[in-house]
This record gives structure tokens, sequence and C-alpha cells, in this order.
């Protein structure tokens, strides 16, 4: 599957322009039965591949070696890294990587029983405050645990994000509440009075 396939996972499209050829969202679905996470992790080579370390530049080659094949285009440096100043097929591919990310890492991982003390929304992708956090979580994850990351990356990154993120994705009266399994409530902004 390619991460910018532009696919939300109950089959709608986040991005214009972007083409399928999985006809799937999570890779790999389980045989029927199959009670096991393996089918659902990625490995390690491909997530490095699909999810570079945040602001890390590959080293240059050196000088009089072979010419292989032209590095990948980086990001111009004014470009916001951060989802919700993207727009349009930015947005979407954003939304696809981040998808991919969750449904293929974090929940097959850390995500744990869905209960009416840890709420979580199956539609987590329509809940703006969840895709900010989520996507701020990911970024830090890219960040603290590629190979170019101290080796107290994992650590910091769980102890300082992971689970302060999940804590208030999953309060019960976080943005949530309402929601189960095969239930989505949307949530209205609180009022807002002009002056």
């Amino acid at each position: 599957m390619s991460a910018t396939d532009g696919k939300t996972p109950d089959g709608g499209r986040w991005g214009d322009g972007m083409s399928s050829d999985t006809g799937g969202w999570v890779r790999g679905a389980p045989p029927p039965g199959d009670a096991s996470l393996g089918h659902l992790l990625i490995d390690e080579t491909e997530l490095s591949e699909l999810f570079p370390p945040h602001g890390k530049v590959a080293p240059e080659p050196e000088p009089g070696a072979p010419a292989s094949a032209p590095p990948p285009a980086l990001k111009p440096a004014d470009e916001p890294p951060f989802i919700l100043y993207k727009a349009g097929k930015d947005f979407g591919d954003a939304m696809a990587n981040l998808s991919l990310w969750v449904h293929g890492l974090l929940l097959p991982v850390y995500g744990r029983e869905i209960s009416s003390t840890a709420p979580w929304c199956p539609r987590w992708y329509e809940h703006l405050e969840a895709v900010g956090q989520l996507y701020g979580l990911w970024m830090a994850w890219q960040d603290l645990t590629g190979q170019a990351s101290p080796l107290t990356g994992p650590a910091m990154w769980h102890r300082d994000y992971l689970t302060p993120v999940m804590n208030n994705l999953r309060d019960p009266s976080g943005i949530f509440a309402g929601c189960k399994p095969g239930q989505h409530r949307h949530k209205e902004p609180p009022p807002v009075e002009e002056p």
C-alpha cells in the first residue's frame, strides 16, 4: 500500500489527485479468526522508508563516488510541517501518512481496550483535535526513534509524548467522550460571543 494513497480508513478520500492500487486501507487484513497483530505491524525497514526521521538529512556522497539515483527533494524550509497548517493535497498526503502510522503501529502496539473510562473513536480522523495531537505524537516519534536519535529517545517519547497524548485523547471527558465502537459522536465547539 502506498503511504499516500489518500484513502480514509472507511474508504473515503482525503486528498485530490491521489490513486489507490490496493483497494484496502489497513495493510494485511487478518484472515478470519486470526487474533494476532503481526499482520498489522510494519517491519522496521519499511517504517524507516515510509517515515524518515523528521528533519534528518542523508549524508552527502563522497567526492568521486559513482553517481547514484538523485536524492529525494527536501521540503522547503518555509513549508510548515504541522498538519493543521496544510491544505489540499498536502493535507491529504499528511492524513494518509498519519493514518498509516496510527493503524500500522500506534494502535496495534499501544491501543488498549476501549471502555467507558478509556474511550476511543473508530473515526478518530474526523476529530480535528485528535488529528493535531496524533500528528504531533507522530512527529515526536519520527524525531526520537530514528537512527540518528539518542539512545534514550524512545524512552523520552514514551514518557514525554505517548503517555500524555493517549491519556488526553482517552480521558472519559475528552475528545472521544460519547464515541464508542460503531458509533461516532460529532463534537460541537464551545460557543463564542463576539465583543
